[in-house]
Parts: C-alpha cells; structure tokens; sequence
C-alpha cells in the first residue's frame, strides 16, 4: 500500500460581511465601504470591501484612520441576522460533501474529504461553484494534508490577489511540500504567533519560518520556551489533528449536588478548584480553549443563578478557570446562605490554536505539567498524580 494522505479543505468567505451587504444593497457593488463603526469616524471596521482594502483600509483598523486612508469610505449598518442567516446556508452545503465539517467562525471551516475520490482541486472547485450558485457569495479554499497548512495556504491565495474583486482564490499545497510551502513565508504568517511573538522571533534573526526550520530547538527554546517544539513542528506543516471532533459542542462544565448544607467558604472554594480542573482537562482531552468561563450556584431554597465572564484570550489552563470562577463567587458569596449545587462551565469553544504567549514563562511552565499529568493519569489513573493544595 502506497502512503495514506489526508485531504484537508479551508473554505473562507470572501469578506463575508460585506459580501452580504452587497447582495441586500447591490449598488455597493465594486465600492469602497465598511462595516463597523459610524461616518464620524467612531469605533473601529469589522469587515472592508475589496475596493476598501485595494487603499489600505484592514479590519479592526480605527474607522477615523479608515477614513484618512480612504476619504470616500462608505459605511454600512451591519445586517447581523442576515449574515447568521447566510453562514447557516453555507454550512449546510459544506455538509453535503461531508459530515467531517468543522466550523471555526461564522464565515470559516474545516473539512476533511479523504473519503471523497476527486483530487482537493476538483472538490475544492465544486465546492466554491456550489456555494456562489446556491448562495452568490464568493469563497476561497486552501487544500492540504493537514488544517494548518490548509488555512495558511487560503491565507496565501488570497494575500495573492490584488484586485478591487473578491479573490475566489484556489490554492493547492500537494503532499510532501508542506516544508517547502512554508520555508519562505514570512515568520507572521505563521497561524498562531501574534504581533509580539513575530517582533520577539525577528528580533532573534528569524525572520521566515524557514529559519524556523533549521534552527535547533536547543536555540529555539532559549527564545520560545517550552513552546519551541510546537513552533518547530508547525515550521514543518506538521499538525495531526483531526477534523470534526466536538465541533456540536457549545460548552464543557461539571456540576456537583449536596443533600447537606454547604456554608463553608473555603469548602466551596475547594470544590470550585476541582471542579475547574475538571472542565480543564476535559478541553485539553478535545484539544479545545474557550473565552467565557460560567458559574452555577443553587442556593438551598433551589433559587439557582448562573453568573460568567469573558476572557481577553480563550484557556484551558485550570488556574485560569479556577481564578475567573472563585472571583465569580466572590461577587455573589452570602455568609450563612447554604448552598446545594456548584457548577463550574466554559463556552465560547474554539480549536487550541492559541497566540504564542512569549512573555509570560509560567503559562508556559503551567501547560507543559498539565499535558505531563494529563498522561500520566490517562496511563495510570486519576490518583496516580495530583497538583499540590489538593488533599485526598
């Protein structure tokens, strides 16, 4: 038997925002417009026109430089039902192809097509026709053996075209030219290192993730930490993970029920704390980060309230759970008030596709033991290893 290689698409959506403007307003076709922000120049774009973009006009960017860059700028009222409704449609006809769908924003997926018989650029083509004639918005598509390498290779495809059209860009990454595909990218088109990880790596003389590449680790952890032997392996376009996995599941949570009266501060704290661990271990086991961690408390009358905060950046790191769900608590302790149900939950999941956290060694320490105790348990048990302050 030959080599087995996955067929990994990235389907994009062409500035999708404004792509649905423009079928609910057809005269801002070939215009330079926006969506976000207000005509006098307040908050910031969520999505620019191609014709917007052609000048230097980004998303994000503040709208008052927007306008400076393009003073002809149009700004739209985002039509948010619209694009819900429209992303729903396409979702829906990726999933004609295959049910290993994996949706990873409103106008982004993930599918592997493996099974499927015709060549990546044959169902890629099919798939970008299906979706222009079903729905008239246009899609690119990055094929490769593996998700990292497909996004990146959309990513490319589109940076590629230069025009005031949408790209419906095509780009084919064949197996065995990951390494080659990426060697001359520059090092911040690496999927997951931020603004400050580029600087911090350029300033360290690695300007292209081929220097990545030939680097030694030794002299990569020195400059990345413990992330140094992700970073290498994504230098190479290596990334196994799968297609598919979990992508139903909104949340991850653990709740416990008492039958006595809870009233014990540090008791309840003490459970919060394992209870997080819990839900942590959980999303490491799917390989998934969320952004709004959740606290359920159901007081003894069965009054039950649920309170939760979004965080800057998604985790699964347990301290991270742990310390937004006892802050929680805190806001809504009642001394005397007993307590019959404590919930620990976090949603708003995503890939663990995280930004390179370069500053902060702890965090990187703290994912390194928790990947080690995570399987040694999965090997040994759970009481084989413990974290400390946990008494058994």
């Amino acid at each position: 038997m030959g080599n087995y290689f996955r067929k990994i698409l990235h389907v994009d959506l062409d500035a999708f925002f404004c792509s649905v403007e423009e079928l609910l307003d057809p005269s801002l076709n070939g215009k330079a417009f926006s969506t976000g922000g207000t005509s006098d120049g307040r908050g910031v774009v969520t999505s620019c026109s191609y014709a917007a973009r052609l000048v230097g006009v980004r998303s994000a960017m503040p709208m008052h430089k927007a306008q400076r860059l393009c003073p002809s700028l149009i700004t739209v009222q985002g039509h948010y039902q619209d694009y819900s409704h429209y992303s729903n449609l396409v979702m829906g006809i990726l999933e004609n192809f295959t049910h290993l769908v994996e949706p990873i924003s409103i106008d982004e997926a993930f599918l592997d097509v493996s099974d499927l018989p015709q060549d990546s650029k044959t169902i890629a083509l099919e798939i970008q026709m299906k979706i222009m004639s079903e729905t008239d918005l246009p899609c690119s598509i990055g094929a490769a053996s593996n998700k990292l390498v497909a996004k990146m290779a959309t990513n490319i495809g589109k940076s590629e075209h230069k025009k005031s059209t949408s790209p419906m860009a095509i780009k084919i990454i064949p197996p065995g030219q990951e390494k080659k595909f990426l060697a001359s990218l520059p090092i911040g088109e690496m999927w997951g290192v931020g603004p400050k990880s580029e600087k911090i790596l350029i300033n360290n003389g690695l300007n292209f993730i081929g220097d990545i590449q030939s680097i030694q680790l030794e002299k990569l952890v020195n400059i990345v930490g413990n992330f140094a032997s992700t970073l290498k392996d994504r230098s190479l376009g290596i990334d196994n993970r799968p297609v598919g996995i979990d992508e139903r599941i909104k949340s991850i949570s653990n709740e416990r029920t008492f039958f006595g009266n809870l009233t014990s501060k540090p008791e309840v704290v003490s459970i919060i704390k394992n209870l997080s661990e819990k839900v942590g271990k959980r999303l490491r086991k799917r390989r998934m980060s969320g952004k709004t961690v959740r606290l359920k408390i159901r007081w003894l009358n069965f009054e039950t309230i649920t309170r939760q905060m979004t965080l800057d950046q998604p985790t699964n790191h347990d301290s991270v759970i742990f310390s937004s769900a006892a802050a929680l608590l805190d806001s809504e302790w009642v001394d005397g008030k007993g307590m019959r149900l404590i919930g620990v939950g976090v949603s708003k999941l995503e890939p663990d596709i995280y930004q390179l956290s370069l500053f902060d060694r702890d965090f990187q320490k703290e994912k390194s033991l928790l990947e080690a105790i995570d399987g040694l348990q999965e090997r040994f048990g759970s009481n084989v290893i413990y974290k400390g302050n946990k008494k058994r």
